[in-house]
């Protein structure tokens, strides 16, 4: 009788799978600024439209726009500013956006300076949202994200 020399099947480790939800998207925001009338910076929050929390311009990547671009006109959708984009990132900051699944998105938030040139009256989010220029500090102090406290508390235009 020939022996078989068939082998034992390997154990199938199960794929892992990404849940689309649960890794690190990018999003990109601008810090609105200016300086008033006695040369001190001011930079602009705005509140989101569900919690009403202080935040800053910020949304998903925009195609066929850079980053930057993308940042400068969130500014303009959310809080009708617009001007000169800084090409270089200010830092980055984390949280967690609430999907309408319920399910938390992880998010990483790439902020790029924005000196605002201009302040309109009427942009597309008018009335869905506040908008106030404040000092970093205070700006820094109203804001909940960790990270964000901190990139704003540090800023300095170039």
């Amino acid at each position: 009788m020939a022996k078989s020399k068939a082998k034992a099947a390997k154990p199938k480790t199960p794929k892992l799978r990404a849940e689309p939800d649960r890794e690190p998207r990018d999003q990109f925001a601008a810090l609105p600024w200016r300086r008033n009338a006695d040369g001190a910076v001011e930079v602009l929050l705005i509140t989101s439209r569900e919690t009403r929390r202080w935040v800053i311009p910020k949304g998903w990547p925009i195609k066929g726009l850079t980053a930057a671009k993308t940042a400068a006109r969130e500014a303009y959708e959310e809080a009708g500013v617009s001007g000169d984009v800084a090409k270089k990132k200010l830092g980055a900051f984390h949280y967690d956006k609430r999907l309408a699944s319920g399910r938390l998105q992880h998010v990483k938030v790439t902020v790029y300076a924005l000196r605002v040139e201009r302040e309109a009256d009427a942009w597309p989010e008018k009335g869905q949202r506040d908008r106030q220029w404040t000092a970093p500090a205070d700006a820094a102090a109203a804001v909940d994200e960790p990270e964000l406290q901190a990139l704003i508390a540090a800023f300095k235009p170039a």
